[in-house]
């Protein structure tokens, strides 16, 4: 953490629940692109910077922009030609997510000396990247005119460095000092001086000399382009002065896309008889690479752009368990991580505690100064368990025991908070409360203020016990006990089994609902139900936490219309009373939400819910680019109508993206026993539309595997293929 500190700001002035700023009120004003559902955005990602803009590539300076650290630096960067905005052909990202390109024409233009160039006669090119915290861009000209044009360009540019809070709405009572520009032949830098005593600072060099001196935020060049010729303009924006030019772009455009085929590439490869879904799965596996980071840890999934471009617990474990089973190297990248940033002292403000494993991180001004309690925030209750949970079934799926030793201080210590938390239960429950008004109101993955309530709509009062994190807890104990039984610590295994069967019983004793026959959402303060019908209850089915018959009694309950909206499950049924489809987190569906409670509800002998809820999912995102979004609104499917758009959802978005690959190995019945040198298909089933399904090089505690599936009529077989070895159909494959 920084040396620098400030003392928090009052907690009386406002509070910081995470969506602090109504997502709605975020695109009111028609004047700007950023957010506009009517308006494409594009966003490119690099490490720990990314870059939003509209499909002209045009920066507009509403919720837009390129940011690094938590810090917006590019907050207006338009092109304009002869003064007009260029019209627009087509945008694309490229298929591997690295560069994003805009064909535009020329809008009617007068050129000096009274001369028109006419609507049409120039192709704009203009092609962008982000590498190495900066960002490239190359606009390409050509003229299809009957003659020479000296073409007059501008660019309205203008750097704010504000905090990614402010950008969200969040006022300051102070700023720190925003330098004079500074104006070169072909460059023009900004800089600013933060309250926490950092220099931010961004520089646009240019491969053609600005030719007018800047006149507010425009600098302009003249680029001349003779009949049927082709110019180019290169340009690049980051910290100090370079020389942009072909060559600098081509090595630094060949390394970015060389980086994010070895992301895309690592792990197992998954290849089927349908084409589209194919595509699907690729573009799929590209928004997790593209929103990997490559830490001093390892890899790591940052949650979503633009709002969540960081390094989230709950999201980054959510992530690392749906795709654990293709590239177990994301899983140990996030366990790394975390359990080096696991709190290790007291702190109300962050809602720190010895053994707690981290909510959310950032780097930003206000962040260093405490006026946010997000610089480290530890106020997630469910993380903790989770991360638990991810190291159990990473050691089960690579059978990796040393790398389980380097994480088993943290591993203990995250049980001894968990008990810790339970012991000062009245229930003996895991339970939340926020230790000032600054930080989150709700700590669960439903975590804005209205998320956890009664069944007249109230609001729960803490400390908070939410169902599902009770099902986190109970994995998160019985995979601790495996891990130390492995170990040879019989006795802590024991205790821990021991603690998972009182929790357990807590749960049937204290949430069910006989006559909805349904889990309640949350216990409140007062040990009093939350008496409502969420997914919550499914994520519970998630944990094996249930009994056979009320587990079953809720899967059904969760395949009914009132919670099935036709392209997922409905966070909070129809008939609840805070249900709103609009809503944030009361009746909106959240893939990755839908993708566990599918996994729960197939553990429930309901089989059919993973394949046709990936059917949905593959549908869906053709409405989105092919990319899943972080949710949707939750309003009835219609025929021959799409699912409705949430104005703000983050896309891409790891957990979202990560959840084609949960269904999908909920789909096949596939599981990894690396310890048994196993795997067992369990009732295989496809995809919807797919007779062929291949998962190539899947390793096996060191060793290679592919299965191949297989429709044949109304069944399923599997062939299972070890490296350099025979195929073998077999639904239980053990490695010798």
């Amino acid at each position: 953490m920084p040396a620098y500190r400030r003392p928090p700001m009052d907690a009386q002035q406002t509070t910081f629940d995470e969506h602090m700023v109504d997502p709605l009120t975020m695109i009111a004003d028609d004047q700007n692109d950023a957010l506009n559902p009517g308006i494409s955005q594009f966003s490119l990602k690099d490490e720990t910077c990314f870059l939003l803009a509209n499909d002209h590539g045009d920066i507009k300076g509403f919720a837009d922009g390129y940011f690094c650290n938590d810090t917006r630096l590019l907050s207006h960067f338009v092109l304009r030609i002869g003064g007009r905005r260029p019209v627009l052909l087509g945008a694309a990202l490229s298929g591997d997510h690295v560069y994003f390109e805009a064909n535009l024409t020329n809008a009617s233009v007068e050129l000096d000396h009274g001369d028109t160039l006419a609507q049409g006669n120039l192709h704009v090119n203009r092609t962008r990247f982000l590498r190495d915290g900066r960002m490239f861009e190359r606009i390409a000209v050509t003229n299809y005119s009957l003659g020479p044009v000296d073409l007059p360009l501008s660019f309205q540019i203008a750097a704010d460095f504000r905090d990614i809070f402010e950008v969200r709405g969040m006022k300051r009572a102070a700023r720190g000092q925003v330098l004079p520009i500074e104006t070169g032949r072909t460059h023009i830098g900004f800089g600013y001086e933060g309250l926490d005593g950092a220099s931010r600072a961004l520089t646009l060099s240019l491969s053609q000399p600005i030719t007018a001196t800047p006149e507010g935020d425009e600098i302009r060049l003249v680029m001349h382009v003779p009949r049927g010729a082709r110019r180019l303009l290169y340009l690049e924006a980051g910290a100090g002065r370079t020389d942009p030019g072909r060559t600098r772009h081509r090595i630094n455009r060949a390394a970015a896309h060389r980086a994010m085929k070895t992301k895309r590439q690592s792990g197992a490869s998954i290849q089927t008889s349908g084409p589209l879904f194919n595509d699907w799965l690729s573009r799929t596996r590209a928004d997790i690479a593209l929103l990997s980071s490559d830490l001093d840890t390892g890899p790591y999934p940052f949650a979503g752009i633009p709002w969540f471009s960081t390094a989230f617990g709950r999201d980054g474990i959510i992530t690392a368990l749906a795709t654990l089973w293709l590239d177990p190297d994301l899983a140990r990248g996030v366990l790394r991580f975390l359990a080096e940033t696991q709190a290790t002292e007291y702190d109300e403000f962050s809602d720190a505690a010895p053994g707690k494993i981290l909510h959310e991180i950032r780097g930003g001004e206000m962040a260093h100064l405490r006026e946010v309690p997000f610089g480290r925030y530890y106020g997630a209750v469910d993380t903790t368990p989770l991360f638990v949970h991810l190291a159990a079934e990473y050691a089960r799926r690579t059978g990796d025991d040393a790398f389980v030793d380097t994480l088993w201080p943290s591993l203990k210590r995250a049980i001894s908070w968990i008990e810790t938390t339970r012991a000062r239960d009245a229930n003996g429950l895991v339970s939340y409360a926020r230790g000032r008004g600054t930080g989150l109101r709700n700590q669960g993955w439903k975590d804005s203020a209205d998320a956890v309530f009664h069944a007249d709509g109230t609001l729960a009062e803490g400390p908070v016990s939410l169902v599902e994190v009770q099902g986190y807890t109970y994995r998160a104990l019985t995979g601790m006990a495996d891990m130390a039984f492995r170990r040879g610590d019989n006795a802590y295994s024991e205790t821990l089994q021991v603690s998972a069967r009182q929790l357990q019983q807590a749960v049937e004793d204290l949430f069910w609902m006989p006559e909805a026959e349904f889990y309640a959402l949350a216990l409140d303060g007062a040990s009093r139900q939350c008496a409502v019908r969420t997914t919550n209850a499914g994520h519970l089915l998630y944990s094996g936490l249930p009994s056979p018959d009320r587990g079953q009694a809720v899967a059904r309950a969760l395949l009914k219309p009132d919670f099935l909206s036709g392209w997922g499950l409905r966070t909070v049924a129809i008939g609840e009373s805070r249900f709103n489809p609009l809503s944030y987190h009361n009746g909106s569906v959240w893939p990755h939400d839908t993708a566990i409670c599918s996994a729960g509800i197939d553990h429930y002998s309901e089989p059919e819910s993973a394949p046709r809820a990936l059917a949905r999912l593959f549908e869906a995102s053709f409405h989105f680019g092919k990319s899943v979004p972080e949710l949707f609104c939750g309003f009835a499917r219609v025929p021959g109508e799409g699912p409705v758009a949430y104005p703000v959802a983050c896309v891409p978005q790891a957990w979202a993206a990560a959840s084609a690959f949960l269904l999908l190995k909920t789909t096949l019945g596939l599981d990894i026993d690396a310890y048994a040198r196993d795997v067992r298909v369990i009732n295989p089933r496809l995809p919807a539309g797919i007779d062929q399904l291949s998962v190539r090089n899947l390793d096996v505690g060191g060793t290679k595997v592919s299965v191949e599936f297989q429709r044949k009529y109304d069944q399923v077989t599997c062939t299972v293929t070890r490296s350099g070895g025979a195929s073998v159909p077999a639904l239980v494959y053990h490695i010798d």
